[in-house]
């Protein structure tokens, strides 16, 4: 793994001081279409699935305000002429992810054309029963190789570890947002975004939320709050112990959240801002800025208590 130790991939670069929390990408709602066929640089491209698909689907998912995304089971690498790749049958996964109704739902479709059928519109909503109900956990490790090599190199062997034990519930995905953060998982339905775990650390991340917990090592965020929220929430996690959906994120602006849990406890969490030394976003991209979010403090509202 001497890869995992070059100082110019953007990986190591950020491993050095850049934090994971608040790095997940923002959103609520995904469409995971499984292509074998050739991954584009982007997935609507047009590379993939051709442009006017390509740009229909985009249309779509802007207007919705959800995320479109590849997905393949590991090791089903197959060279497929756009032809074949298209008329294929393909699995798709519909998921939401709000604490208060998180879903996923599985269903097959003989075409890519066939997702216009779908309005993404459901996916703001309940469970539209348009497939079979997925009860636990969906596994999506980042390999798209051809957006970044981190995510390939580094991804894939994940993936693979994670087979054995969760079957055809793990997937290889097209990009996740922070290749830098390589390898990268997210979990469906709930959002939860991980970065830089071991083979080990993924197991036991998934492991937990199959248990209905949330494992906090390599922990970047949730995905339906944005980077405040994500810090806040993992920053109230710490300290009290609580399951999947138990806590929701109140953005009050600037730096401050209120995180609320199930049972009526709160806790008002103020975060900071600052701007580290620029470093690549990708491997072979040019320098950029890069901006952390820590909780500075955490206090629970009733009893005035500070928790740190």
């Amino acid at each position: 793994m001497a890869f995992v130790t070059e100082a110019k991939t953007c990986s190591a670069l950020s491993a050095v001081d850049e934090p994971l929390e608040g790095t997940a990408a923002v959103v609520r709602g995904w469409v995971c279409l499984e292509f074998v066929g050739a991954w584009g640089r982007d997935v609507l491209d047009g590379t993939a699935l051709g442009e006017e698909l390509a740009t229909e689907l985009s249309r779509r998912a802007d207007a919705a305000d959800v995320r479109v995304m590849f997905i393949r089971h590991p090791g089903r690498h197959e060279t497929l002429s756009a032809g074949r790749a298209l008329s294929a049958g393909h699995t798709v996964l519909l998921a939401r992810s709000d604490p208060d109704d998180s879903w996923c739902e599985r269903l097959q479709i003989d075409s890519p054309f066939d997702l216009l059928d779908i309005d993404f519109a459901l996916l703001s909503g309940p469970a539209p029963g348009l497939g079979v109900r997925v009860e636990e956990p969906v596994v999506l490790v980042c390999a798209h190789g051809k957006r970044d090599q981190c995510c390939a190199v580094l991804g894939r062997p994940i993936a693979a570890e994670l087979v054995p034990a969760f079957g055809e519930n793990v997937w290889e995905c097209s990009h996740t947002g922070g290749h830098r953060f390589a390898p990268s998982m997210i979990l469906l339905p709930s959002g939860y975004t991980y970065g830089r775990l071991s083979g080990a650390e993924s197991l036991a991340a998934v492991e937990s939320a199959v248990s209905g917990q949330v494992h906090l090592p390599g922990l970047r965020g949730r995905s339906p709050w944005n980077s405040v929220g994500q810090v806040a929430e993992i920053a109230v996690r710490q300290y009290i112990p609580c399951g999947i959906d138990d806590l929701t994120v109140d953005d009050l602006g600037g730096q401050l959240c209120i995180v609320e849990h199930v049972d009526g406890r709160s806790w008002e969490v103020e975060t900071q801002t600052s701007e580290l030394a620029p470093r690549p976003p990708s491997c072979g991209a040019d320098p950029k800025p890069v901006r952390s979010v820590v909780a500075t403090s955490v206090r629970e509202l009733g009893s005035g208590l500070i928790l740190n």
